[in-house]
């Protein structure tokens, strides 16, 4: 099993912010003459600064603008070190730990380069059953994970964070299971912790849904989406942390930059819930 939450944040319900890596080498929207690789860099770790400022308590590093995605297999080597140049960078630049996601589901790209960059945990899209995404049908991915982090002698070091019912696409394949049931199938196959989601990026899930999740696991539940100021005590009260994103930036876009006011006013917030003030 990879490390517990304790052994990565300092407090508890910890936030991590998002560092949205702007067009990586190789996707469709990379242009090196607007943004080379440097810059790419450069802005990624003015947002990470800008977020530790504002108090967040860790940081996860995305390819979010390589769209349109490609599954794990086809994710490009060019990208494995593209993000793992940004991960390093970042890292050496705040005192707060960092985690990584590849899109999409590139989980085993995601685990080579948290442990080149000296990251925490990675983001897993699908750790077992099926759903269909945009770019097709994407299946649970533990079993190789898990074996690839045993061969790579990082079961201490890389926790695996892992979403059921994850945003961005279809789960009928399994609307037979109740989502307690799905949350169960992934803990029992060795989720570490589970990621909630509403429907879609910035779209928050409902209480009860992480409710379910929370009432029938024995691993920490983190919202994954659609965290605000606003229904922060709401959700909270149901999970063990959250990733946020969209709040972050100016006008609740992801597209947009960090705003450290936004990112002080929401963390004031969580402190206000931590401390138990009404």
């Amino acid at each position: 099993m990879g490390q517990d939450l304790k052994s990565i944040f300092t407090h508890e319900k910890p936030i991590i912010g998002m560092v949205h890596l702007r067009p990586l080498p190789g996707s469709p929207m990379y242009d090196k003459k607007n943004m080379c690789m440097q810059q790419i860099i450069d802005t990624a770790v003015r947002e990470a600064q800008l977020l530790e400022e504002g108090g967040v308590d860790g940081l996860q590093i995305e390819n979010i603008w390589d769209y349109p995605y490609v599954k794990g297999q086809d994710i490009g080597d060019e990208t494995v070190a593209a993000m793992t140049a940004a991960a390093v960078n970042v890292k050496q630049n705040v005192k707060i730990p960092i985690g990584v996601n590849c899109h999409l589901n590139g989980c085993k790209q995601a685990l080579a380069i948290a442990i080149a960059a000296g990251a925490r945990w990675i983001r897993v899209f699908e750790w077992v059953n099926a759903y269909v995404s945009h770019a097709g049908i994407l299946e649970g991915v533990g079993g190789k994970l898990a074996r690839y982090r045993t061969a790579l002698d990082a079961r201490d070091d890389v926790l695996f964070l892992c979403d059921v019912n994850v945003k961005h696409g279809s789960h009928f394949i399994i609307s037979d299971r109740t989502l307690a049931e799905q949350a169960n199938d992934a803990v029992t196959e060795g989720a570490e912790a589970l990621i909630v989601t509403g429907f879609e990026t910035g779209i928050a899930p409902t209480p009860e849904k992480v409710r379910e999740f929370s009432e029938h696991v024995d691993v920490p539940v983190f919202l994954g989406s659609g965290t605000t100021s606003e229904n922060a005590r709401e959700l909270l009260k149901y999970s063990d942390g959250a990733i946020v994103g969209s709040y972050f930036k100016e006008d609740n876009d992801w597209k947009k930059p960090v705003s450290l006011e936004r990112t002080r006013r929401f963390m004031d917030e969580v402190w206000s819930i931590r401390n138990g003030k009404a």
